[in-house]
C-alpha cells in the first residue's frame, strides 16, 4: 500500500533537472529538519513563558520591591541624563574670561556667552530636580541659598524650588499617619482639612483638631516614599558630583552632598523635630524680652509630628505686616538676635532659617513680657547644630577682627576656622562684602553698599571659583552650616527693607554689623572669663585679687565697646525717624 506525499509530487517541478541523488536527499531530509525547527521554536517559547511567569510572579509576590528598583532606576537616569547634558554643554559651549585686550563688545559677547550657559544649565537641573522630587528638591534649596557662592544664574534659577513642592494625596497622607500612630485620620481628629497649608520637600502639614480634646494643631507628615529614596539618591548625587569633578578637577562640591548626608537622616526622623524644639524654648525661656514663640509639639513619630496650630504669615510678607502695623525694621532686628543669642550664646544653631520656617504673628504689645506687637514663631526644627564653646570663641574672634579691619588677627582667625591661607576670600564669604570695605575699617562705619558678588569678582580673577571650592571643600562641616544660615538670614533682611529708603536700608546694614559685634564681645568676655577663673591652680590672696583684678578689666573692656555700640544704634534709629518722616513728606 502507497499513502500519497503531498511533497513529492510539487518539489520537482520547483527543482527542474535536479540530479535524482540530490532530489532524494533533499526530499527525504525535508520532513525531518522542519520538525526540527519546529521542536526549538517550542522550546524558546517556552522558555520566554517561563522566565515572563517568573518575573510576573516575583513582581505579583513582591510589589513594593520592583516597583521600588524600577522607579530607582528612572530617577537614577534622570539624574544621568541631566549630568551629562550640563557637563557636555561647559565642556562644548563655556569660553574662557575676555582679556584685558579684547574688545568691549567682545567681552560683553564672551560674558553673554557665559551667563546663556550658566542659565541653560541651570534650568535644566531644575528640571531634573522637580521631576525626581525629595532629596533632589533639598539639594536645589542649598544651591539656591549660595548666593555668594555661586553664580546669580544658578541661585536665581533654583529659588522657586523653596515653594513649589508637590503635595502627597490624602490617602498617602492617611496610610503614612495609620502606620506611624496605629489610627486613621477620622479616628484621631474630628476636623482635618484635605488641602495643606505648607509643602516642603520632605514633608507637609495639614491644619486639624485633635478628637479627644478638641485642640486645634497643625500636622507634619513626611511624603510616603522620601524615607525609601533618601539612600539612592544621596548616592547618586555623590556620583553625580564625582563624575563632574573627574571632567572638571575645579569642581569641587562634593562637601555639598558629604553635608546632605550627614543632615538627612535628622531632618528625616520627627523625634528630633520636637526634642529640638523643646530645647530651643528652654533656651530662650531666661530671654523673655525677645518675642521667640515656638509651637507646642504634642506627639511626635519618625513620620508624623503633631503640634501647636500658630496664627500668622511668613516674615518677608511686607504687605501683612503693614496691615497689622509691624515695623519691618524691628522683624529684622529680633531675628538678628535670635539667631546671634543661638550662635554665641547658646550653641544650638537652627541652620534653615528661610522666610517658610520664619512666621509673624500679630499680638498686643501692652499684654507681652517682651513689649513688641508680634511674636517671631520658629518652624521647621529638624536641622540644628551644636557649635562648641571652642569655636563660637573662634567665630567671634574672626568677626571681631573683620569689624576693627586688623588684617593680621584676620589671618589667624581665618587659617584657625578655614584652614586655608585664602582669608581675603573666607572673609567676603562670610561677611557679603567686598574686601576693599573691610581692609579699610569701613565695614561697621560706611553707609554705602559694598556687596560681594561671583559675577564681579570673576571677571576681576578668572580663578575666583575654584577658589571659592577651595575655601568650602577646606572648612569644616559645621562652619558649612553657619555660612548658609549667615546667607539665608541676609536673604531674609533684604526682603524684609526692599520697600525702604536707601538710607534705611544702609543704617539696617550698620545695625546687623553692630549686633554682630555686640555678641562677639559677649563671647569673647565670657571665654575669657572663664580662662581667667581656670588659669590660677592656687587660691592664696595675690592669685585671688590678681583674678579679680584681671575679670574686672574684662567687664569693664566690654561695657566700654558694648556702650558705644549701643549710643551709634540709637543715633541711627533716631535718624531713620527723620528719614521716614522725609520720605512721608516727599509723597
Amino acid at each position: 500500500m502507497s499513502f500519497a506525499r503531498p511533497w513529492a509530487t510539487s518539489a520537482p517541478r520547483r527543482i527542474g533537472c535536479m540530479p535524482s541523488l540530490f532530489l532524494r536527499r533533499t526530499l527525504t531530509s525535508s520532513p525531518t529538519k522542519g520538525g526540527a525547527w519546529q521542536w526549538r521554536r517550542w522550546q524558546r517559547t517556552a522558555a520566554v513563558a517561563s522566565v515572563s511567569l517568573g518575573i510576573g510572579g516575583y513582581v505579583v509576590y513582591n510589589h513594593d520591591t520592583a516597583y521600588l528598583v524600577a522607579a530607582s532606576l528612572r530617577r537614577c537616569s534622570i539624574a544621568a541624563k541631566v549630568t551629562c547634558q550640563v557637563s557636555w554643554d561647559y565642556y562644548r559651549n563655556f569660553p574662557d574670561l575676555p582679556s584685558d585686550g579684547d574688545s568691549a563688545e567682545e567681552q560683553q559677547r564672551v560674558l553673554a556667552k557665559r551667563s546663556a550657559v550658566h542659565l541653560r544649565s541651570a534650568e535644566r537641573v531644575r528640571a531634573a530636580l522637580m521631576k525626581n522630587g525629595g532629596v533632589y528638591i533639598k539639594l536645589g534649596q542649598h544651591i539656591s541659598a549660595m548666593q555668594y557662592v555661586l553664580p546669580a544664574e544658578w541661585c536665581e534659577t533654583m529659588q522657586p524650588l523653596q515653594d513649589q513642592n508637590t503635595a502627597s494625596s490624602l490617602k498617602d497622607v492617611d496610610h503614612v499617619i495609620f502606620r506611624d500612630l496605629g489610627q486613621h485620620i477620622e479616628e484621631m481628629f474630628s476636623d482635618f482639612d484635605a488641602e495643606p497649608i505648607g509643602v516642603a520637600s520632605l514633608a507637609q502639614v495639614h491644619r486639624a483638631v485633635l478628637r479627644e480634646t478638641g485642640e486645634e494643631v497643625a500636622v507634619k507628615v513626611q511624603h510616603p516614599m522620601v524615607r525609601t529614596y533618601s539612600d539612592i539618591d544621596i548616592a547618586t548625587v555623590s556620583v553625580m558630583f564625582e563624575f563632574i569633578h573627574s571632567v572638571f578637577p575645579d569642581f569641587k562640591f562634593m562637601w555639598l552632598s558629604a553635608e546632605m548626608r550627614g543632615s538627612l537622616p535628622q531632618e528625616l526622623d520627627f523625634r528630633n523635630d520636637k526634642s529640638n524644639a523643646e530645647r530651643v524654648e528652654w533656651n530662650f525661656a531666661q530671654h523673655p524680652d525677645i518675642p521667640l514663640a515656638v509651637p507646642k509639639m504634642i506627639r511626635a513619630s519618625e513620620r508624623v509630628l503633631i503640634m501647636e496650630y500658630v496664627n500668622g504669615r511668613r516674615c518677608d510678607d511686607l504687605r501683612y505686616l503693614r496691615l497689622n502695623s509691624i515695623d519691618p525694621a524691628e522683624v529684622s532686628r529680633e531675628i538678628g538676635r535670635v539667631f546671634a543669642e543661638m550662635t554665641y550664646v547658646h550653641g544650638f544653631l537652627h541652620c534653615d532659617p528661610h522666610p517658610g520656617n520664619l512666621f509673624v504673628r500679630p499680638r498686643d504689645g501692652r499684654r507681652t513680657t517682651h513689649g513688641h506687637n508680634f511674636d517671631l514663631v520658629l518652624l521647621d526644627h529638624g536641622l540644628y547644630r551644636h557649635l562648641s564653646p571652642r569655636f563660637r570663641y573662634e567665630y567671634a574672634e574672626m568677626w571681631h577682627a573683620l569689624m576693627k579691619g586688623d588684617t593680621e588677627k584676620i589671618k589667624h582667625w581665618s587659617r584657625r576656622l578655614s584652614g586655608t591661607d585664602l582669608y581675603i576670600l573666607f572673609s567676603t564669604i562670610l561677611t557679603g562684602q567686598n574686601w576693599s570695605a573691610i581692609e579699610t575699617k569701613s565695614l561697621a562705619k560706611s553707609t554705602a553698599p559694598a556687596h560681594f558678588s561671583v559675577g564681579s569678582m570673576m571677571k576681576q580673577h578668572p580663578d575666583i571659583l575654584r577658589q571659592i571650592t577651595d575655601v568650602l571643600s577646606s572648612v569644616p562641616p559645621v562652619l558649612l552650616l553657619v555660612l548658609k544660615t549667615n546667607d539665608l538670614l541676609r536673604m531674609v533682611d533684604q526682603k524684609l527693607f526692599a520697600d525702604q529708603p536707601l538710607a534705611v536700608q544702609q543704617h539696617a546694614q550698620l545695625r546687623t554689623w553692630m549686633r554682630i559685634s555686640h555678641y562677639c564681645l559677649v563671647a569673647i568676655r565670657n571665654a575669657r572669663s572663664q580662662d581667667i577663673h581656670h588659669s590660677v591652680s592656687r587660691a592664696g590672696f595675690l592669685q585671688t585679687a590678681s583674678r579679680i583684678g584681671r575679670l574686672t578689666m574684662n567687664w569693664i573692656t566690654f561695657w566700654i565697646y558694648d556702650a558705644a555700640l549701643s549710643l551709634y544704634s540709637a543715633a541711627l534709629s533716631i535718624e531713620d525717624v527723620f528719614i521716614r518722616w522725609r520720605a512721608k513728606l516727599a509723597l
